[in-house]
């Protein structure tokens, strides 16, 4: 993985995954991508964009504005994750 940092999905992965119709992948690529999608932007949100690499902090940095325009955007995953096993305020 050219660009990314240790563990996390490369922008070629990313639009791969968005570019496969679900209706082609198996039910295991399916659980596959939301698993290491949500490994991910936890991934992008725990770790601070001073300590990633140039072109990982660039897009996490895309990644949050795309995520912030979507319902529910002013959680973080991580709040999210928190409120769904009753960790939240």
């Amino acid at each position: 993985m050219v660009g990314t940092d240790s563990g996390r999905k490369d922008l070629h992965e990313k639009v791969g995954d968005k570019m496969t119709p679900d209706s082609s992948k198996s039910t295991t690529d399916k659980i596959s991508d939301s698993v290491t999608g949500t490994a991910d932007k936890v991934g992008r949100d725990v770790m601070p964009d001073s300590s990633k690499s140039n072109t990982q902090s660039a897009q996490d940095k895309i990644s949050r504005t795309a995520d912030s325009h979507k319902p529910d955007s002013d959680k973080s995953l991580l709040d999210k994750a928190k409120d769904a096993t009753g960790l939240g305020k």
